[in-house]
């Protein structure tokens, strides 16, 4: 077959299940960021792509996307090496207009591969398999920020997400703009334009993911995620809040959910001051 046996086919199923992971890595930034916002928001998204037969086809078939991008890298890799024989081995000079990412693929392929081994433990593992087993662990299955806030107050594994992210960054800036050329956009303007491109856009990319690692990682909270830790009581829907009318704290009525001091930080706390009694409920009149 055309796609296996030949090594333009070869490059074209790389080039197409690259961009495809590209547009992925797209969403998946784009959905981290709404946790910077709305943590009901992300947790709705979390919910939407959990234990559904959707999502989980579309797990699968990212799977695949995944095995046949990096199988085919490794085949192609092995490929060249044969071709060069024994020169490889020689003592040469850097060739000139060779890009670092592009001599190194193989080895940020690896890391990239090794980091998105730790994010689905982190979170595919407590979330979408934990929801499918029926496994029950202290943070709930579709709470993604609540995962999202656990992983990264761990300086080690922030740590080990930058790293990652600087490995995915110079793969997919040199993948981005080879994809196209192998997909026949290889012309002189749209060569230097695409590689451009591939620079901005990637940098938007992975500053997305890098800014919800940094900006968890010194102990940010959502402030809808802080007003259900301070006021919901056990069973009462996030949905049901009155911080959540008419504005991120508006159409608060104190006496309608609390029997009881607020137990938690929330600065807008209107129990008598940052922490105190709820105030006592006006007497009934006589009748």
């Amino acid at each position: 077959m055309w796609l296996i046996n030949s090594s333009i086919g070869r490059k074209v199923v790389m080039s197409v299940t690259g961009i495809a992971l590209i547009l992925f890595l797209t969403f998946h930034a784009s959905m981290n960021v709404v946790a910077l916002i709305s943590a009901r928001g992300y947790n709705m998204i979390c919910e939407f792509l959990g234990a559904n037969w959707y999502a989980v086809v579309a797990t699968i078939g990212l799977a695949a996307l995944v095995v046949l991008h990096f199988v085919y890298a490794i085949w192609l890799t092995l490929q060249n090496r044969e071709a060069r024989g024994n020169n490889r081995y020689a003592v040469t000079s850097k060739p000139e207009k060779v890009e670092w990412a592009s001599q190194n693929m193989l080895v940020l392929g690896i890391i990239v591969v090794l980091g998105l081994i730790l994010h689905l433990y982190n979170f595919w593992y407590n979330m979408m398999y934990a929801e499918l087993a029926g496994v029950e662990n202290e943070i709930a299955a579709t709470d993604g920020v609540g995962y999202i806030m656990k992983t990264f107050s761990c300086p080690v594994y922030t740590i080990l997400y930058l790293v990652w992210l600087c490995a995915l960054w110079f793969h997919m800036t040199h993948g981005f703009w080879s994809a196209l050329q192998t997909l026949g956009w290889n012309g002189k303007v749209w060569f230097k334009r695409w590689k451009v491109i591939a620079n901005i856009f990637t940098t938007l990319v992975v500053l997305m993911f890098a800014a919800v690692a940094l900006i968890f990682s010194f102990g940010y909270k959502p402030c809808d995620y802080r007003a259900k830790e301070c006021f919901m009581k056990p069973g009462m829907e996030l949905m049901d809040c009155p911080h959540h009318r008419g504005g991120p704290h508006g159409d608060f009525h104190p006496m309608k959910h609390h029997a009881g001091p607020c137990k938690g930080g929330h600065p807008d706390c209107p129990h008598g001051g940052p922490h105190g009694e709820m105030p006592e409920p006006a007497p009934a009149p006589a009748e």
